[in-house]
């Protein structure tokens, strides 16, 4: 084998190994959005929330 191709398969597979870490970290990270609840504040806008608010405060 050309020691040049060799020397590309070794970075394309370390650049693939880091590719999959990335992504492997990035996913542990978050939460599949349909495994959370319907929060308040994901349904309705902040301005109606803080209408609510004043009016349960009164």
């Amino acid at each position: 084998m050309n020691k040049n191709k060799l020397i590309f398969l070794i970075i394309a597979g370390l650049f693939l190994l880091a590719m999959l870490w990335i992504g492997y970290d990035i996913s542990s990270r978050t939460t599949f959005p349909g495994a959370k609840g319907n929060l308040k504040e994901r349904i309705a806008p902040s301005d109606s929330l803080k209408v609510d608010e004043q009016k349960t405060k009164n």
